[in-house]
């Protein structure tokens, strides 16, 4: 008699590379929600999708079907804002939870990306044109709609509800543009920077929101976690396998440290911190004792 069939199911990394491994079938709320799986590896990713999917469906229970579209999102906003309370997460905006889905729904307190990415969600479901915004330090949502036979936008600012005019996305971008040497109207036109941002981008972006916060507290271990996905969603983004090389170096692993490093330094030879990562590349090389600077 032959022996059953045994099946390992995936690791959470294995599932996120699945997850995230085609642009045309990635589901982007699915993919950040696994990201919540570094933190709590039991997570069971389906029944927070349904969580979601039960939030729109209540919401899309009370919508006429002939509503036109400012009306479903007057009703989304209170819903979503009012109703279930969702806001930013003022008290403590840089505690890893509000990037982390599960905890948002929960503590219905995020930063803009987590509650944009429900938001979106939400508004589809009940049927808008809803997507995120990569706007300069400041995740948005952009909700297209029809008044008077006329296409138009309406922006959200998903960490407290607002709709911002145009006047307040310019006075938003007046940092970004004075960084660059210009102000506004003698630089890239405010079109620009209001395209819809696509899933692989969001995901990297919430990653990043993690990496910045792990890596200033030197939490290593979180920090690889991190590090392993973005260095599976941008493979060709050679910065975050020399950073992965940088923390297997602080978690004392030199030799997955220096193949990660010696990656990058074969793709990026002209990068500006070529020769000092050399130098830390041929002290890892030659073992302990060995200098590193």
């Amino acid at each position: 008699m032959p022996a059953p069939l045994h099946f390992e199911p995936p690791t959470a990394l294995e599932y996120f590379a699945a997850l995230v491994a085609d642009d045309a079938s990635l589901s982007v709320l699915e993919a950040a929600v696994a990201v919540a799986q570094d933190d709590a590896p039991e997570l069971d990713t389906q029944a927070v999708l349904a969580e979601v999917d039960a939030l729109a469906a209540r919401l899309a229970r009370r919508i006429p079907a002939d509503a036109a579209p400012m009306q479903r999102l007057r009703l989304l906003n209170h819903y979503f804002f009012g109703e279930l309370g969702f806001a930013g997460n003022v008290n403590d905006y840089y505690d890893r939870r509000n990037s982390y889905l599960p905890d948002v729904l929960r503590t219905r307190r995020g930063i803009p990306i987590t509650l944009a990415l429900l938001y979106v969600e939400l508004a589809t479901q009940v049927g808008l044109d809803a997507s995120g915004v990569s706007f300069p330090g400041h995740f948005l949502v952009a909700v297209r709609v029809q008044t008077s036979g006329r296409a138009g936008e309406v922006v959200i600012d998903p960490f407290d509800g607002r709709s911002l005019s145009r006047e307040d996305l310019e006075e938003r971008l007046l940092p970004y543009r004075r960084a660059r040497g210009a102000v506004a109207g003698d630089d890239l036109p405010l079109a620009l920077f209001m395209q819809r941002a696509e899933p692989r981008a969001v995901i990297a972006r919430l990653l990043r929101n993690l990496k910045e916060i792990h890596r200033g507290a030197r939490d290593w271990q979180r920090l690889m976690a991190v590090l392993d996905r973005l260095v599976i969603l941008l493979p060709d983004v050679w910065v975050e396998r020399r950073d992965r090389g940088l923390t297997w170096a602080e978690l004392g692993r030199t030799d997955q440290a220096a193949a990660d490093v010696a990656s990058y330094l074969e793709h990026v030879p002209q990068a500006a911190d070529a020769p000092a990562l050399r130098r830390r590349l041929l002290a890892w090389q030659a073992g302990p004792g060995a200098p590193s600077q």
